[in-house]
């Protein structure tokens, strides 16, 4: 079996070949947070998906290498510390570890390079040198440098790379200074902003004067100070792939050795858009929720991440409360048949059965189809809750089915539902009901299992003993 993905520059599925010759180190760059404030849920999304590629190829055996850039400085970053009257250090840092946390919350690895925009500033610097010394970018009137897309396109360089751009729309000479514009323009963009007075004091010396980085040359920089000229992986919303991917492409392969060119990503892949409720997520509608939001609800980031992890990356995912409850029931019914197999197994340890791996395998395999890999998962619950109601499965068996699912576990990472603490009052009635027991009083037994469950708790009479879990 072979790991196949929907590359976009390709617009096919191809083979993962890693570049390097001895085919187990990935280098992989994921767009990350711009820190002017939480992040919502369509941005977790694809910060869960990159958290799975990342785990499935190191399930598969590869060495990731992953870096995830942390925008601290663009328009909108400026103007929200401008209204708040702190420096751009304080307000940056406060939203970076608040994004950290949800990171944390979701069960998302860290990536290995959290990179600042604000601290690799020189990299740019030297990117922008590169690509004038080239021929490719030009300094305006007013001190801004920008990318001359048609000079790209002159040197024998294709622009439109990821979507489909009508080159005889390029408007020669036209030059877009902020850092979002409309998706349809293509035309210069910038590199390197001069100083303006809405900018305070965010602002750096180079050789054009003083000023700041445009928003696509920083990950352009980091990425190839970090992970080289060209690497295997980038990943990003959709909506990044233009004009911010596509101009990344432009700058990083404008600046490579004319006589050498190479590829800067050899696969690309970009996550779907998320739905809320069948609509586009805005405050206005009310239907924009962060993770905190959704937590403040009652919901967990387990149940969170099951259901941003439900459907394949590459779909339009309709994101609802019933969705959510779904996703709990569905852990319920996870956590319930891990917990009667560790029952079961007791302290035996076994090699993982290999059934349920190698499903989940050729599931994620083509082209990570999660939906696929959770059909697997679930068939596997299937036959293990029939076999253990039969009580036809041995204590070795069970310890197997436990190390396969902990491999699956691996990628899935939901992890294991966090115990509920009874307090000391439950755990009072639970050994009251324990001495009824032992002394055969099953009338007084049953009256406190029934008490126990009026105030919230279910007892599972287990064979290593009764355990209190939530209603």
């Amino acid at each position: 079996m072979a790991l196949k993905l929907f590359n976009t520059l390709t617009r096919t599925i191809e083979e993962f070949v890693p570049l390097d010759p001895a085919g187990r180190a990935v280098g992989m760059y994921c767009c990350g947070p711009t820190v002017y404030d939480l992040a919502h849920i369509g941005n977790f999304r694809t910060f869960i998906f990159a958290d799975l590629v990342r785990r499935y190829l190191e399930f598969r055996g590869y060495a990731v290498r992953h870096v995830m850039n942390v925008t601290d400085v663009d328009d909108k970053i400026i103007a929200r510390v401008r209204a708040a009257g702190v420096s751009l250090a304080e307000f940056t840092r406060r939203h970076e570890a608040a994004f950290l946390e949800d990171l944390d919350v979701l069960g998302c690895r860290r990536p290995h390079h959290l990179p600042r925009a604000t601290e690799h500033i020189e990299p740019m610097l030297d990117l922008i040198r590169r690509l004038i010394a080239h021929g490719l970018a030009y300094q305006s009137a007013d001190g801004s440098v920008y990318f001359s897309i048609q000079q790209y396109i002159a040197r024998g360089h294709r622009y439109g790379q990821l979507v489909r751009i009508r080159l005889e729309d390029l408007r020669a000479g036209e030059r877009i200074r902020s850092d979002e514009y409309a998706k349809e323009t293509a035309a210069d963009f910038a590199l390197w902003k001069s100083r303006a007075p809405e900018d305070g004091d965010v602002f750096w010396p180079s050789p054009w004067g003083e000023g700041r980085p445009g928003w696509h040359i920083e990950c352009s920089a980091m990425s190839r100070q970090l992970l080289g000229e060209t690497f295997d992986l980038h990943l990003g919303g959709e909506d990044l792939a233009f004009p911010h991917h596509e101009d990344e492409i432009a700058q990083s392969e404008g600046a490579m050795d004319p006589a050498a060119p190479r590829r800067f990503v050899q696969y690309w892949l970009h996550g779907a858009h998320l739905l809320v409720e069948g609509q586009k997520m805005a405050k206005s509608l009310g239907n924009f929720f962060t993770l905190r939001d959704l937590v403040a609800r009652g919901y967990s980031g387990r149940e969170i991440r099951y259901l941003l992890l439900a459907a394949h990356y590459r779909e339009p995912f309709n994101f609802t409360f019933e969705g959510l409850q779904g996703a709990r029931a569905a852990l319920a019914r996870i956590d319930e048949c891990i917990g009667k197999l560790r029952d079961r197994a007791a302290s035996q340890n076994a090699e993982p059965d290999p059934a349920l791996i190698d499903e989940f395998t050729r599931a994620l395999d083509g082209d990570l189809n999660a939906s696929a890999g959770w059909a697997a998962v679930f068939e596997w619950i299937r036959r293990q809750n029939r076999r253990l109601s039969e009580e036809s499965i041995s204590p070795v068996e069970a310890a197997a089915g436990l190390a396969a699912w902990d491999r699956i576990d691996s990628v899935l990472g939901i992890g294991a539902r966090a115990a509920a603490e009874a307090p000391p009052e439950i755990q009072a009635l639970l050994a009251e009901r324990q001495a009824a027991r032992k002394n055969r009083d099953f009338t007084r037994a049953d009256a406190l299992r029934t008490a126990l469950k009026d105030q919230g708790w279910l007892i599972e009479d287990t064979p290593a003993g009764p355990k209190l879990k939530r209603k």
